[in-house]
């Protein structure tokens, strides 16, 4: 029993973590993006997307391969334990990917500048 509810609360946990981060990052995104493509708006909303779509696949992926768990969880203590550890990892990855891609899209409006970073 303590099992499935283990699974089940990482799994609706994790996925609405995804879900969130992911439509928070498209909506306050999209003026960052839009200025990095100077006004491309289109282009912009493109890039938006895919980047979505990706870090959902990627998210998703990583969430479906963490849910195995070989230690037996006697306890809801045990299943509290495991899950923070688990969803901690998850919120690491979520970080992890978001600085990454500021990062990069900062690069590529620096160098769009000619090297100028606007004061």
């Amino acid at each position: 029993m303590y099992i499935a509810g283990c699974y089940f609360s990482y799994l609706a946990i994790s996925i609405a973590l995804t879900i969130w981060v992911a439509r928070t990052l498209y909506a306050s995104g999209r003026i960052f993006l839009v200025d990095a493509f100077h006004g491309n708006a289109e282009l912009a909303d493109s890039v938006n997307k895919l980047l979505v779509v990706g870090f959902y696949l990627i998210n998703v992926g990583y969430i479906a391969l963490a849910l195995k768990t070989t230690e037996p969880l006697t306890d809801f203590r045990q299943v509290i334990e495991r899950e923070s550890k688990k969803l901690g990892v998850v919120l690491l990855i979520l970080g992890g990917m978001h600085f990454f891609n500021m990062f990069v899209l900062a690069r590529m409006r620096r160098r769009s500048l000619g090297g100028v970073v606007p004061a």
